[in-house]
């Protein structure tokens, strides 16, 4: 029997599919495996490339074969896609993997850490939790509303709400309602005090983590955002510049050029989404700082601000804080405040 070479395995729940050829490009294998079934299959075989799309548990699977002497290599799912020739089947899907991977051009993505997954699971819990307390707190005023009851945008406006709630002599409330919104306050207490318990994880995983701290240098990083980058970059060193880490966020124009004419648009908004709104927020809050004690630091920035709108300019700003923070990871080194632009 040949020996495999190269081997693209389509991942799933339960069924997986496996494709397998030589070094010349025969076809070996072809056949579905159980879940229970696809470590004792990789066991058995010599070690060999193995190609994944970088889909869910794909970074588990990576590990676990690695572990076996495999050389196993993630690809984004939408660049395996074109090598699809027809129909849509786990069969063609791992064939379609076995030959992506063989490409020299094609970009791979590296296998995550047990503990970036823990990080990543971390912020992605908090973000669920944020969109519910913001879903609570909707819910809330328009209840409220439906009897004429509002209250300013904000915490303040909030709290004024509840305890117009929490009075029961308030007769503007019937009871009925009034007990409906008691259940949500108590949703809404309950979600803050899980927000402030994940806050405080994350600020314990951000003092422990060295490239976290240095991270936190840069104007607009936080502790958030410096280890949601830790957690999901796990080799800086695979983008090849900043401006293509920046892409991969998806903070770049999109490009819409022909026969030497140059034409660039708004930003793709490709990429980890997550990240991107990470960024934006951070810009937003040094622009807002900006805006107040003045942008005399930052000369680029306060032109920006004079022909642009303050969006578009966090955009331009974001857009900087990702080279920086690419250029900081990939090198070891720490931020230094530009010496045209002292503190």
């Amino acid at each position: 029997m040949q020996a495999i070479a190269i081997i693209g395995l389509d991942i799933a729940k339960s069924v997986f599919q496996v494709h397998g050829v030589d070094a010349e490009g025969n076809i070996v294998t072809r056949q579905q495996l159980k879940r229970a079934r696809v470590l004792a299959f990789f066991k058995k075989q010599s070690p060999c490339l193995v190609g994944i799309e970088a889909c869910a548990s794909s970074h588990y699977w990576s590990r676990e074969l690695q572990a076996l002497g495999h050389t196993v290599k993630l690809m984004p799912p939408a660049y395996v896609k074109p090598y699809v020739k027809r129909q849509k089947n786990d069969a063609a899907d791992a064939e379609a993997i076995c030959e992506a991977v063989q490409r020299p051009n094609m970009r791979f993505v590296p296998t995550k850490t047990v503990e970036q997954q823990g990080c990543l699971v971390l912020h992605r819990t908090r973000h669920l939790l944020i969109r519910q307390r913001t879903s609570v707190i909707n819910a809330i005023r328009a209840h409220l509303a439906e009897f004429g009851i509002v209250a300013p945008l904000g915490r303040n406006g909030v709290e004024e709400l509840l305890d117009v709630v929490a009075n029961p002599e308030d007769e503007r409330v019937p009871e009925t309602a009034r007990m409906c919104l008691l259940l949500l306050d108590k949703q809404l207490q309950l979600v803050k005090a899980q927000v402030l318990e994940l806050d405080q994880r994350l600020s314990a995983w951000h003092r422990s983590n060295q490239t976290c701290k240095r991270l936190d240098a840069i104007p607009g990083i936080g502790p958030a955002l410096a280890t949601a980058l830790v957690a999901s970059v796990a080799d800086p060193k695979a983008f090849r510049s900043g401006r293509d880490f920046s892409a991969w966020i998806g903070l770049v124009p999109k490009q819409n050029s022909s026969g030497g004419k140059e034409k660039l648009g708004s930003i793709t908004k490709q990429g980890e989404r997550y990240l991107r709104s990470l960024f934006y927020t951070g810009a937003i809050s040094v622009i807002r700082y900006a805006k107040i004690h003045g942008t005399k630091s930052r000369p680029w920035l306060t032109k920006l601000l004079e022909r642009r709108p303050a969006k578009v300019a966090a955009i331009a700003l974001a857009n900087k804080m990702a080279r920086m923070a690419w250029a900081m990871m990939a090198k070891g080194t720490s931020y230094k405040e530009p010496v045209a632009l002292p503190r």
